[in-house]
Formats: structure tokens, C-alpha cells, sequence
């Protein structure tokens, strides 16, 4: 070897961090804390290497620029090399909202297990079911290689027609936030990073990619905020994942309130990174708190985070430490979840296909919702004889959401040839036939099936039917929100015709929001099945003939109609933002540009119902059993001079029916100035039929708080609180206490 060669080779190694056996155990050593492991594993970086952490790649063949998936990428939404010298895992990131995505069929016939949507995990009000439904998706994403789940939607249900009302969680901040984090922590527990998302005030999808939503910090820390603060300081998710609208005049992605509040104030230690083509500079984003740029080559104007970003920090214009700590925020919560010390990877062992599938059916039947049943027309009895089953596809399978979280069922889906064909679409179903589980359950039955297209011919087929099941179906997805609360085509004539042939109707909405039912009163019962899952079919079964007791709760109001909203008007509504991820919508003044939540402010949902004294067709919280519960009890204890107060309510709840059954125990709180009441805490209770238990809830005192903006904490003034426990957010039935107490301050 020449000197020359000596020369160059030596310096090339002087070039990179010295890494001394001590140095090296200090990363690998899993008796110290995830800070010190992640601290010295940056020290041990090159500047290049943290720069390759802070950008991540698109890894799917459909992208706008048509670039290809990067060598090493499994084939998933985005795609982190690895640094092999140090132990750092490559990221295989994932959507999976709802369970893991396979775009584009990038990974051939790889289907897998979808959740029902998220008003029915957050409709079980059962934190605990959660966190299994959390720890399936997990295993699942674990399983085929995955380490970054882009999952744990916490945005706040302003508006029913948001069109990814289906991947959140309701309205309400404490139940949504709560239930988050149990997802999360599930997720998490199978050694795979979870987002949160999409923060913060998604609320709605017109114009997305530029809508600005205006709010002032109290209101804005009373709701929306509220239910993030709760995801991520009991989920601790590895990552955020920040929205594309804009939130008081700067986009979220490089907003420095947001990106520096749960940082600064809440403790936060993961990273946030953005969402696809939500990244939009260099050194205003940098050094507002973003860490991490998604799949930038296809979807942003350019990539910010790469050489713009070595570029920044050599002109001073982004500090050194600000790079090093985005890389310490990522190797933290790889190392925090197990993903550093066990490195996901493709298995070949078969997954328990049969346990997955049975969590999620297991969270339909507990979060599917009887919203009507006169006269107890079900359960329906195996023994019927006659049964015809109308419209929804329901000879063939269950309605799913669309877009980025649209998950292939194993088998693949069914897709409609009518309608939308690119993304969000096309509208899909999950191969679940409710039909084929009724007649499983009815295998006496006559079981006729008409696709309700022509009315006539669905008449007919009731007519000499013993009871009709109709399924109505309403698609919603990604990228646009529902123009209005009806359902389409034909599907409301169908009811009321169907209703006139005088023989028991049920009705079994499958739908991502609320929907008008003009027809409601003429018929006997009706089921809002949400999107159920790929085991809808025989949730819904098993609801219908009572094989399981429905016990699922409302996480969303539903208004009589627009006119009852806050904002009955959203310009544009039905137009899809981006029909392509990357096409942002164009100058248009007939869609909406901005949005000012001074109207509801904190009072989301129920609470502005209750506060403008409005009746709604049905109220937060609803949902009828086939048994009944009392409410007989309510006693307070507290312990208000602990560094961290708390107050919890013990309730007594009867089972007073004859069949054993679920409540939703729900506890509101009420400030002593009378403003609109709050869910402060919730439980899911089993009873068997006449048993009666006592249960502890632990009420979330944010609920009964103001947050007073200029001191930074939270406050309970000092008066009266009732405590009520209730069937739901607006019932007149309540068994009530009440609680003084001295003005009491809350640290953030």
C-alpha cells in the first residue's frame, strides 16, 4: 500500500467518531435509562448520520415523482436507513390506523387484521379492550418487519362530517385521550413505536392542505389539546405526528407553540415528524421543534431536512444542537419501545390469524351501538323462519374507511367498480358477510337476500319475510369531508318502502359519521355498526340474534340536523382536497380557507348541545342493551393536599333486566359558575342479571378546570362541583353529590 493510500485511509478513520469498547457498552447496555443510551449513542454520530435520521423515504411504487422503493424498505408508507456501525435499526414505517396497510399491494397478498373504526374502539369505553386491540396491531406490524406505526388518531370529532371521523376517537377530550393512550401503549409493548396524529385541530378535511384553524390557547388547551395532553403523557408515544392545516397562521409541522408545548410543559421526550407533504421549510421548522421529515422526495416542494438542513447548520441559521437533539428524540423512543434492542424483521412463522381477528370482533360487539329497539323486537330469535336481508353488500362483506388507512383483508377486498377508482377510493369492503354469519346462527331460516337497487323487488321480498334486516351504507375517507348527513342513492326511499310492507324492519348502519333517518320512526330497530372490521360480519350477528349483549356508547352527537351545528356550513364540503396526496387543491374561493372555533370553543360535542339547550337526535354517551341498569350510588373521596390531587367516585351500578349485560359507566362534573358539564371519568362494567357492584373511578380533574393561559396551570375555582353519574351526557336521570372546594391550582 502506497503512503499516499496510508495517508487517506487514516484520515478517512479520524473522521469518524472514536467508538471505544467502554464508549459502545454504554448504548448497548440495557441496565442504563433509554436518556443515557440515546445520548451517547448521538455523541458517537457523524454530523451525516444524523442528518440521514431527521428525513425519511417514500417506500411504495405509486408516488407522484414515480421514484423507486429504496433498497432495503419492506414496501410501507416511508423507509429510515439503518446505521449498521451503531446498532441502529432501519425504520419500516407503516400505516396502520386501524390495522397494517398494504398500498398498492406493494407487499403481494399480505392482508391482515382490521379494527373496527374508532368511534367503536372509543364507543366500548373500555381502555383495557384497547390496549389489546393496540397490542394486535403491533404484533401484527412487529411480524412482517415493521418498527414506526403511523397510528393513534386523537382528533377531536367537531364536525360529524369530517371524513376521517372514522379513524378518531369521538369528542370528547378525556375519553379520546385516554383511550389513545391504552392503544398506544399496546402498540408500543411489542417492541414498535406508535405515532399520535394528527396534531393538532385536523378537525376537518376540505382544503386541508391549507386550511387555517384559528383558536386561542385556553379554549384550545380546554378540548382538543386536552385530549393529546392525555395520549401522550399516559401513552408516551415514540412519536407525534403533526397535521397539514395550519393552526393561527402557521402550519403545524413548524409551529413553535404546538411543537415546544409538550415538549417544554408536558415532558415529552419522543419526536415529532410530519405528515406526507406536510413539510414546508428548513430553518422556521427546524427550529420550531420539528424532528423528523416523512417520505420529503415525493411529497414535499423539496427536501428541507437534507442538504438544506447541513446547509442551515453551517451558516449558523440552525444551532448544531438542535440537529442532535431530533437524533436523540428518535434513537430515544427506539431504544424506550424495545426497538433498538430487538430489531423487527420479516418472520416466516404463521401468525395466530384465528386470536387476531377474534380482538377485533371482540371490539365491534362491544362498541357497536343499539340506538333503537321498539317493543324488544331483538334479539331475534334463532327459530325464525323467514329472513330477508337488503342492500349494503351484505351477501358479501362490511363497509371499511378509505384512504391511507384503508387496510387489505387477508383474502384481499371487495372493491366497488362504481363511484371514486383513485385514492381515497375505491369504496371497499372487507370479505365479512353478515349474511353468511346470520345464517350460521339461523340455520332453520329462510334467508333471502335483495341488493335493494331496485325497491320493488325488495318490497316484494319482505313481504313474505318474518322480520327484514336492511343494511344502509354511507362511504367516508380520507381527503374529503361528507357534503351533508344523508345517506346515498336510494337508500332512504328503499327504508320507508321496505318499513310500509308491515313486517319488523331492522336497520344496520354501516357508516364512518351520523346520518339523517327520515324513515326513523317507521321502523323497529336500528344498529350503528360504524365500520365494523374484517370481523363485522359476525359481530353484527351475534348483536342481532344476542348471542353477545350490545353495550357499545355514542363517542360522537348526533344532530337532527346541519342547521343544530356550530358550523352548518362548510364550504366546499364533498370535494376532495387531494386526490393524489401530493396535489394540493388549488386557489378556489368556493372552499373554505379558514376556520375560527370561537363559536363552540372548548365546548365540543355534548357540551355545546347542552350549552345553546339544543336536543339531539341522540347524545354522547347513548346506547340502549338488551337488559336495563340503575344507578344508586355515588360517594366522592379525595385527597386534595397530595402533590398531585385527585378526587375519585365511587358508583354503584344493578343490572335490574333479566339478561346479563355491559354498562358504560359514565361521570360528569360540573363547575360551580354552571358552565356546560363534562365526562371526567368512565368504566366498563359487567354484570350478571341482578347483581349490582360498587366500582372506583378516578376523576380527570382537567375536566372541571379552567386553564388560565397567563399563569401556565390549570385551575379550579373555588364553589360548588356536582358530580353526576348518568346513561348519558345530556339524560335528565342522574344520581348526584356534590364537593366543595377551595380554589385548587393544577400544575401542567
Amino acid at each position: 500500500m502506497k503512503l499516499s493510500q496510508l495517508f487517506l485511509l487514516s484520515s478517512i478513520l479520524v473522521s469518524v467518531p472514536c467508538v471505544a469498547h467502554a464508549e459502545e457498552a454504554i448504548w448497548k447496555d440495557t441496565s442504563l435509562s433509554p436518556e443515557a443510551r440515546a445520548k451517547a449513542l448521538v455523541k458517537a454520530m457523524t454530523q451525516d448520520e444524523k442528518l440521514q435520521l431527521v428525513v425519511s423515504h417514500y417506500a411504495i411504487d405509486n408516488g407522484p415523482k414515480h421514484l423507486p422503493v429504496p433498497k432495503g424498505a419492506l414496501g410501507s408508507a416511508a423507509y429510515v436507513p439503518g446505521i449498521d456501525r451503531l446498532g441502529i435499526p432501519a425504520q419500516q414505517i407503516t400505516d396502520a390506523g386501524l390495522g397494517v396497510t398494504n398500498p398498492n399491494n406493494i407487499r403481494p397478498g399480505d392482508g391482515a387484521t382490521s379494527l373496527p373504526s374508532g368511534q367503536v374502539i372509543a364507543g366500548t369505553f373500555d381502555p383495557k379492550l384497547a390496549y389489546e386491540a393496540g397490542k394486535m396491531t403491533g404484533a401484527e406490524a412487529f411480524h412482517r418487519g415493521f418498527n414506526v406505526l403511523l397510528g393513534g388518531g386523537v382528533v377531536l370529532v367537531r364536525d360529524p362530517r369530517n371524513g376521517r371521523n372514522f379513524e378518531y376517537l369521538g369528542e370528547d377530550p378525556i375519553l379520546a385521550g385516554n383511550v389513545a393512550a391504552q392503544e398506544v401503549k399496546g402498540v408500543q409493548s411489542q417492541h414498535v413505536i406508535s405515532t399520535v396524529k394528527h396534531y393538532a385541530f385536523n378537525n376537518i378535511e376540505t382544503n386541508r392542505l391549507k386550511v387555517d384553524m384559528k383558536v386561542n390557547e385556553k379554549d384550545g388547551r380546554e378540548s382538543d389539546l386536552l385530549a393529546f395532553e392525555i395520549a401522550m403523557k399516559k401513552g408516551d408515544p415514540g412519536s407525534v405526528m403533526c397535521g397539514y392545516n395550519k393552526v393561527n397562521g402557521d402550519y403545524t409541522c413548524e409551529n413553535s407553540y404546538l411543537l415546544q408545548l409538550p415538549k417544554k410543559e408536558w415532558g415529552y421526550k419522543g419526536y415529532f415528524m410530519t405528515d406526507w407533504g406536510g413539510g414546508h421549510s428548513t430553518v422556521k421548522a427546524a427550529n420550531a421543534g420539528l424532528d423528523q421529515e416523512s417520505a420529503a422526495e415525493e411529497f414535499d416542494k423539496e427536501v428541507y431536512f437534507g442538504k438544506a438542513l447541513k446547509k442551515a447548520i453551517a451558516k449558523g441559521e440552525v444551532p448544531e444542537s438542535r440537529l442532535n437533539d431530533m437524533a436523540y428524540r428518535i434513537v430515544y423512543s427506539l431504544i424506550k419501545v424495545g426497538a433498538y434492542d430487538h430489531p423487527a424483521a420479516k418472520s416466516d412463522q404463521p401468525e395466530d390469524v384465528a386470536a387476531h381477528e377474534a380482538i377485533s370482533q371482540k371490539v365491534a360487539e362491544n362498541g357497536i351501538v343499539l340506538l333503537q329497539n321498539k317493543q324488544n323486537i331483538l334479539p331475534l330469535a334463532a327459530t325464525v323462519k323467514n329472513i330477508a336481508i337488503i342492500g349494503g353488500h351484505a351477501n358479501e362483506g362490511v363497509l371499511s374507511g378509505g384512504g391511507s388507512s384503508q387496510v387489505t383483508a387477508r383474502g384481499g377486498n371487495i372493491k366497488l367498480k362504481t363511484g371514486l377508482q383513485k385514492w381515497p377510493g375505491p369504496e371497499s369492503y372487507f370479505p365479512s358477510s353478515p349474511m353468511k354469519a346470520i345464517e350460521a346462527l339461523a340455520p332453520e331460516a329462510k334467508v333471502q337476500f335483495a341488493a335493494g337497487d331496485n325497491i320493488q323487488q325488495a318490497v316484494d321480498l319482505a313481504k313474505n319475510a318474518d322480520v327484514v334486516i336492511v343494511f344502509a351504507t354511507k362511504w367516508s375517507a380520507e381527503a374529503f369531508d361528507n357534503a351533508d348527513l344523508n345517506l346515498p342513492g336510494n337508500q332512504d326511499q328503499l327504508i320507508e318502502a321496505v318499513a310500509k310492507a308491515g313486517k319488523p324492519v331492522v336497520v344496520v348502519l354501516e357508516t364512518g359519521n351520523p346520518v339523517n333517518m327520515p324513515w326513523l320512526n317507521n321502523v323497529d330497530a336500528v344498529v350503528a355498526a360504524w365500520f365494523p372490521g374484517t370481523s363485522g360480519g359476525p359481530a353484527i350477528a351475534n348483536i342481532l340474534f344476542g348471542k353477545v349483549n350490545p353495550s357499545g356508547r355514542l363517542t360522537t352527537t348526533w344532530p337532527k340536523s346541519l342547521s343544530q351545528l356550530p358550523y352548518p356550513v362548510i364550504k366546499g364540503a364533498g370535494k376532495i382536497a387531494n386526490g393524489d396526496p401530493n396535489d394540493a387543491t388549488k386557489e378556489d374561493d368556493s372552499i373554505i380557507s379558514s376556520l375560527n372555533l370561537d363559536v363552540d370553543k372548548a365546548n365540543v360535542g355534548y357540551r355545546w348541545f347542552e350549552d345553546k339547550k339544543l336536543t339531539p337526535l341522540y347524545p354522547f354517551g347513548y346506547g340502549l342493551s338488551y337488559t336495563t341498569f340503575k344507578y344508586t350510588k355515588i360517594a366522592l373521596h379525595s385527597n386534595l393536599a397530595a402533590k398531585i390531587p385527585t378526587i375519585t367516585a365511587e358508583v354503584t351500578v344493578e343490572n335490574t333486566g333479566k339478561k346479563d349485560g355491559a354498562d358504560a359507566v359514565q361521570v360528569y362534573g360540573t363547575m360551580p359558575d354552571g358552565s356546560p358539564s363534562r365526562l371526567v371519568g368512565f368504566d366498563k362494567v359487567e354484570l350478571k342479571a341482578g347483581e349490582s357492584k360498587t366500582v372506583s373511578i378516578p376523576l380527570a380533574l382537567q375536566g372541571i378546570a379552567n386553564y388560565e393561559p397567563k399563569a401556565h396551570h390549570w385551575e379550579l375555582p373555588a364553589g360548588s362541583y356536582t358530580i353526576a353519574v348518568k346513561p348519558d351526557a345530556l339524560a335528565n336521570e342522574a344520581v348526584k353529590t356534590t364537593i366543595h372546594l377551595n380554589q385548587l391550582t393544577l400544575t401542567d
